[in-house]
């Protein structure tokens, strides 16, 4: 019954704090509708929440973060350069079909979330069976080997932490 009433404790806290300072009043009439609006809102809004992932590795999370990091460092480096340098060299940009082997839908939301921080990668679409992803590439002169990149330093440890 309890669980039903407040799913999410912290939050009904951080509801009832937040709109008592936005309405920078501690009236009883004020406290009352904090309280109101921090119980109501998450138990009607209870159903929309995922469910919780399971991770399996944790420390194959501090690893991946070690890789996005570094890639987020010289994809940055790379664009960069790629704009100063001599036009003479042209950029190889293309979109690239990514075969997926990762279903869990956290996993994929992780997945795209990486996709967009490292610079030169844009998340363009998702197949409905969540079987490839197309990407647009600011520079891959080689797609198979961006390719291989992609799914050993991004999707196979996704794998390892949400489905294995």
């Amino acid at each position: 019954m309890i669980k039903r009433l407040l799913p999410a404790p912290l939050l009904t806290a951080a509801l009832i704090v937040m709109w008592l300072v936005l309405n920078r009043s501690v009236s009883p009439g004020q406290i009352m509708l904090a309280v109101l609006f921090g119980v109501a809102a998450p138990a009607l809004l209870a159903p929309l929440r995922p469910a919780r992932p399971r991770i399996r590795r944790p420390l194959v999370v501090l690893r991946l973060i070690g890789v996005v990091g570094r890639d987020v460092l010289t994809s940055s480096l790379d664009v960069f350069w790629t704009l100063l340098r001599n036009r003479s060299q042209p950029v190889h940009s293309r979109f690239v079909k990514i075969p997926l082997d990762l279903r869990d839908p956290t996993g994929l939301a992780s997945l795209a979330m990486i996709t967009t921080v490292v610079p030169g990668t844009v998340w363009c679409e998702l197949a409905r069976d969540h079987s490839a992803l197309l990407l647009h590439v600011w520079h891959a002169p080689d797609e198979d080997a961006f390719i291989a990149h992609y799914k050993r330093a991004y999707e196979k440890p996704l794998l390892e932490i949400f489905e294995s």
